[in-house]
C-alpha cells in the first residue's frame, strides 16, 4: 500500500492542450549503471513509477536511449493502461554504442525509427511530446535544426506525435524551430549556478512555452556549493530541496523532472520542492549564479 499522498508543489502548466503538474519525474535513473542495461532492482523501479503516479505526478520524462529501451518498457509495465491525465515526454536524436556513448542519430530515417520504437515500447499510438535533442554532452552547439525538426513535423502530421519540443539548444535554434512549427517546451541545463537561459526562460513564459531544466545541481563550483549549503543548513533542508524549490519560484513555466530510483527519495524531492523560501533566501540564492 502506498503511503499517504503528498501535496505536489508548484501547481500546473499546459503543454499545448495538455495540463501537467509542474513537479514531474525523470525516468533516466531507472536504467542500469551508466544508463545502460536493466535496473538492479526491477520491482523497485516499478515501485518508483507507481509511486509517482500515486502522488499525482502527470509529467514523466523518458527516452528510448535510456537503457536503451529499458525505461520505456518499465513505464509500460508499471503504468499501462495509462491514466487519462498522464503525459509522457520522450527525446530523440541520439543512440547508444557498445561503450555506453551517445552518438548522434538525427537523420530523418533514424528519427522515424526512434519515434516508432518509442511508440512500441510505451504501447502508444501517439506520443504526447517528442523533444529533438541537439548539441552534445558539453552543451548546445550552433547550427541549423531544420532537417531533423522538419522530419519530426512530418511524423506529427501523420498523427504519431501530438506536440514537439527541443532539448540542449541555443536561443537561435529555439527561434528556428518555432519558425517551422509550434513547440510546447525547451529542455536545457539550468540551475542556480548556470543561468545562461534567464532571458530565454522569460521569453518562453510570455509565449506560454514550458522550460524543463535538467541537472538542477550540476556544474557547481565548490564556492557556489558552499553558498547553497549555507542556505540549506539555515532552512534545515538538503541542497537539492533548496535548488528545486528555487526553480519552482524562478518562473511559472519551469517544469521539474528530478530523477531517482528510490521511492523514499522521490517523496523527499516532492517535499523539498515545496520548501518555503523567503525573499531574503531568494536574494541570497540569486547571488550564486550572478
Amino acid at each position: 500500500m502506498n503511503a499517504p499522498s503528498l501535496s505536489l508543489p508548484g501547481g500546473t502548466w499546459n503543454l499545448g492542450d495538455r495540463t501537467v503538474t509542474r513537479f514531474g519525474y525523470g525516468a533516466m535513473q531507472l536504467a542500469g549503471p551508466g544508463v545502460m542495461g536493466p535496473p538492479a532492482d526491477h520491482q523497485g523501479a516499478l515501485a518508483v513509477l507507481r509511486e509517482a503516479a500515486a502522488l499525482g505526478i502527470t509529467h514523466i520524462d523518458t527516452a528510448g536511449v535510456y537503457g536503451p529501451r529499458v525505461t520505456n518498457r518499465l513505464i509500460h509495465e508499471a503504468l499501462h493502461p495509462y491514466d487519462a491525465s498522464l503525459r509522457l515526454a520522450t527525446k530523440v536524436g541520439a543512440t547508444r554504442d557498445e561503450n555506453g556513448g551517445w552518438p548522434h542519430a538525427r537523420r530523418p530515417a533514424e528519427l522515424r525509427d526512434a519515434v516508432r520504437e518509442n511508440l512500441d515500447d510505451l504501447g502508444l499510438d501517439t506520443l504526447d511530446v517528442v523533444n529533438l535533442r541537439l548539441g552534445d554532452a558539453s552543451g548546445p552547439r550552433p547550427g541549423s535544426l531544420a532537417e531533423p525538426f522538419e522530419a519530426l513535423v512530418e511524423l506529427q502530421e501523420q498523427g504519431l506525435i501530438r506536440h514537439l519540443g527541443v532539448s540542449n539548444v541555443t536561443a537561435e535554434q529555439v527561434a528556428e524551430a518555432r519558425s517551422i512549427a509550434p513547440i510546447v517546451c525547451v529542455q536545457n541545463m539550468y540551475n542556480l549556478a548556470h543561468r545562461q537561459d534567464d532571458e530565454l526562460i522569460d521569453a518562453l513564459a510570455a509565449e506560454g512555452i514550458a522550460y524543463v531544466p535538467f541537472f538542477p545541481l550540476g556544474g557547481f563550483t565548490p564556492l557556489q556549493s558552499t553558498a547553497l549549503s549555507a542556505v540549506a543548513g539555515r532552512l534545515d533542508a538538503t541542497p537539492m530541496s533548496v535548488a528545486l524549490a528555487w526553480l519552482l519560484r524562478r518562473s511559472p513555466n519551469i517544469l521539474l523532472i528530478p530523477g531517482t530510483s528510490s521511492v523514499a527519495h522521490l517523496r523527499e524531492n516532492v517535499t523539498g520542492a515545496g520548501l518555503p523560501l523567503t525573499d531574503g533566501d531568494l536574494a541570497e540564492l540569486d547571488g550564486i549564479g550572478r
